[in-house]
């Protein structure tokens, strides 16, 4: 009888390490695809027009004087259709991505769920932990609802 209890007291202790694994390379996986969506729309083209956009604002901002209005004036209009360009580039771009790592997002979700559930459903009667009865003196029998392991005085807390 104790020769068939160590293997099963092994496989016990084995088995909160590997959930909690399973638990963070799954948040591990959702963060990554959140960094990899958030930084996929800033491209090659995006940064030389932002670039472009400061250089002209800068180019802009020196001309102060007021023989020197119209050339500011016209910097400033060129880098407002700079502005309009790089909105538009950026509006079909996040469409693009967006559509793209929705559905790698939505995969990783199913994949949580069904995951999840068949832990719940596997380790659906399995002990928790074993508290004194009375530290939970109130809710004992609500926490050991179909556990029961009245006999030692202590409260058997089961997953349900």
């Amino acid at each position: 009888m104790e020769g068939d209890e160590a293997p099963l007291q092994h496989q016990r202790s084995i088995v909160a390490p590997l959930i909690f694994s399973i638990v963070v390379l799954f948040q591990l996986a959702s963060r990554r695809l959140e960094l990899l969506k958030r930084n996929a729309s800033k491209s090659e083209k995006e940064v030389q027009l932002r670039a472009e956009i400061k250089r002209l604002y800068k180019e802009a901002s020196t001309f102060s004087q007021p023989s020197t209005f119209a050339q500011a004036a016209k910097l400033r209009r060129s880098a407002a259709a700079k502005e309009k360009e790089l909105a538009n580039y950026q509006e079909s771009q996040g469409k693009e991505v967006k559509m793209s790592y929705d559905l790698y997002i939505k995969i990783l979700f199913l994949l949580k769920v069904i995951t999840y559930s068949l832990f719940v459903c596997w380790y659906w009667k399995a002990p928790v932990a074993v508290v004194s009865q009375q530290l939970v003196q109130p809710f004992g029998k609500l926490l050991s609802w179909s556990a029961g392991s009245h006999l030692t005085n202590n409260v058997t807390v089961i997953l349900c």
